[in-house]
């Protein structure tokens, strides 16, 4: 190991690299002989199955959707769970080919979503056992965005709203109930209250939304993702890990599913014809999943897109009849 730490590499001056100035390199730590459980492994609970039902936007037999505790600095932000406590090298076939469909169709119902350009699909790992797979929104024209560094971006930017946060996790939940499975999202309900408690009202909205500003918990920060440090005592590699016999905290043992007969996926999974010609009607077909990491001189440039407002047709005056049968000049209808 070397004492001076290597050069700042290149990225550093890329566009989408949210930091500036001067940088320098942290020294790398000596590998470690044994790495500390993950949350669901050993000993350690799994927060993921212990967490209840309406912890989540939506539900179906095999798997749930949930967001943050609240607005982040992208439009949106998701992480898709299997219920069965298994990893993502430990899903079995049927699981494997039902995560595929569940990875294209929330990819297609969060880019359904306004002002949303690309879907970032990610899977880290090192802070929980339980599969959770992360889907990052990002920003329609911005460029800066692009990229490896959307993550970090999501720590940095103010959060949206939560009356938008809330709206687009009700439309992404009742997309996914299109196909099977129950939405557990409702959209922000209108509060009607008399004028004169407006004021107060936005005064409240202010000041709640800068406590969440300085509590927001974004994806790099979530607990998923925070790996464990190395301690003393750590459990040697003889430790039975989720699944083994005698395990008493790794979450539920691992069942076995019998695909040699035929087992296919439940309801939530299986669409009618005409449901999925619904869904590839009102959703690109032509968009990638996610950013490639490329140099900032090799990113794609968005195709400009206008939208154009409907405005409605003017509606004609009435027709004024006066007493005699005529119609007076000045109430004639506009050419």
């Amino acid at each position: 190991m070397h004492d001076t730490p290597p050069s700042v590499p290149d990225f550093t001056q890329w566009p989408s690299f949210p930091f500036e100035g001067d940088l320098r390199v942290k020294q790398l730590d000596d590998p470690v002989p044994v790495e500390p459980p993950r949350k669901g492994e050993g000993l350690r609970e799994c927060t993921a199955c212990n967490a209840p039902d309406d912890a989540y936007i939506w539900v179906g037999e095999r798997w749930r959707v949930r967001a943050m505790d609240r607005p982040t600095g992208l439009p949106m932000v998701l992480i898709l769970e299997s219920r069965t406590h298994l990893d993502l090298g430990d899903l079995p076939n049927l699981l494997a080919a039902e995560l595929g469909v569940m990875t294209v169709r929330l990819e297609r119902a969060i880019r359904s979503l306004d002002g949303v350009a690309r879907v970032h699909v990610n899977r880290w790992g090192d802070g929980s056992a339980h599969l959770h797979m992360w889907f990052l929104a990002r920003p329609y024209g911005r460029l800066q965005l692009r990229g490896t560094f959307l993550s970090l971006w999501d720590s940095i930017l103010p959060p949206i709203s939560e009356e938008q946060w809330r709206e687009n996790l009700a439309l992404v939940a009742a997309w996914l109930a299109e196909f099977g499975g129950r939405p557990l999202a409702e959209p922000p309900r209108i509060q009607w209250q008399a004028p004169s408690s407006l004021l107060a009202q936005s005064a409240a909205a202010a000041a709640h939304a800068a406590a969440a500003q300085e509590e927001t918990v974004s994806v790099i920060e979530a607990a998923e993702e925070i790996p464990e440090p190395a301690v003393e005592g750590t459990p040697d590699a003889d430790t039975p890990g989720p699944g083994a016999d005698g395990d008493v905290g790794g979450g539920p043992k691992i069942p076995t599913l019998d695909t040699s007969r035929g087992a296919v996926p439940s309801d939530e999974l299986a669409t009618d014809a005409g449901a999925a010609a619904s869904a590839a009607a009102s959703t690109p077909s032509n968009r990638s999943a996610a950013d490639s990491v490329t140099a900032p001189e090799d990113a794609p440039e968005p195709a400009g897109h206008e939208h154009h407002p409907v405005i409605p047709a003017p509606r004609s005056a009435p027709t004024v009849v006066t007493d005699d049968g005529r119609i007076p000049p000045d109430v004639r209808a506009p050419r």
